[in-house]
């Protein structure tokens, strides 16, 4: 590689390219170093619907809805992978419904009739819906077009080695952070989808639950439906169960009967780094910095534009 950066990012998932594009649009010299490409991170493998849940911040509702704003402004503007779709997210308990949803575009609840069967409450908005392997094509376009490297090899031992290439270090490194921090809040949380051929369905669902774990979603991504989901706590492997996809689909079926013929495409199976709190976190270290970015369980992609803005704040804080 060239020139020492001002910054080097560890890790190319949603995160660390998204990190990677604000730092760069904002004139700085940026370096990514990643194990693996972006189509081989989880990243890929998110159904990725924007919804503020499924982790946990004091700034959770802000990051989400700058990102809401970034990807509206960009599916309006035809970026590949990036639409804003018309849909439903219900709950089987009585809830009260967030504050956040009621200012959604699109927003009203709905009435019983039009809640699936075991459904009690539920309301309509729109929602950004984001082809991952597309969308993460285009953020690196979005990086090469400002000449930023990356890097993939053999895993950092420490963090501290990623200071040799350059003063500031972005930890961008989700599940990976556990071992390399190391920090024993992170927990692997393993996620199954199922694609299937689209039989016609151009509207979402999603379940909203209090936590992750064995909800339904359904998100339309043109001639592909991808259907959830799961969340196995402490799980690691990456090869599909068939009996938590046989799930997926029965779940699915229950609310789109036309699914339940719907000619199987494959698998989609991803890490997601739980943690009790998401880590935006700067590490003054005197001559060196280290800011963190990862934790986000469940909700990467939804907040990725407004993470990837406060740790642009604090890397530009530092000169």
């Amino acid at each position: 590689m060239s020139d020492r950066p001002d910054v080097l990012i560890v890790g190319a998932g949603v995160s660390g390219l998204t990190t990677g594009v604000r730092l760069v649009e904002s004139g700085l010299r940026v370096r990514i170093r990643a194990v693996r490409r972006p189509r081989d991170t989880c990243s890929a493998a998110a159904g990725a619907i924007w919804d503020p849940i499924y982790a946990t911040h004091p700034h959770m509702v802000a990051w989400a809805t700058k990102s809401y704003e970034v990807f509206a402004d960009m599916a309006a503007h035809g970026a590949p992978g990036v639409h804003v779709v018309d849909g439903i997210e219900a709950s089987r308990q009585p809830i009260v419904i967030p504050s956040w949803a009621t200012r959604l575009p699109g927003y009203r609840e709905c009435a019983a009739a039009e809640l699936p069967d075991g459904f009690v409450r539920g309301w309509f908005y729109q929602a950004p819906i984001i082809d991952m392997p597309s969308y993460l094509d285009t953020l690196l376009d979005r990086l090469a077009s400002h000449g930023v490297e990356i890097g993939y090899g053999a895993a950092l031992e420490t963090l501290d080695e990623a200071f040799d290439e350059a003063g500031v270090v972005v930890n961008c490194t989700g599940v990976g952070a556990r071992e390399l921090v190391p920090d024993a809040e992170v927990t692997p949380v393993r996620g199954q989808l199922v694609a299937v051929v689209n039989p016609g369905i151009h509207t979402f669902f999603a379940e909203h639950t209090d936590e992750l774990g064995e909800m339904t979603y359904v998100i339309p991504q043109g001639d592909v439906l991808l259907l959830g989901g799961s969340a196995e706590k402490g799980e690691t492997a990456e090869d599909p169960d068939p009996v938590v996809a046989q799930g997926i689909v029965a779940r699915s079926s229950a609310i789109f009967p036309r699914i339940a013929d719907a000619p199987f495409l494959g698998h989609r199976i991803g890490i997601r780094p739980g943690r009790g709190i998401i880590r935006v976190e700067h590490e003054d270290l005197g001559d060196r910095h280290l800011v963190h970015n990862y934790g986000h369980g469940g909700a990467g992609v939804s907040v990725s534009w407004g993470c990837a803005d406060e740790v642009t704040e604090i890397v530009l804080g530092t000169r």
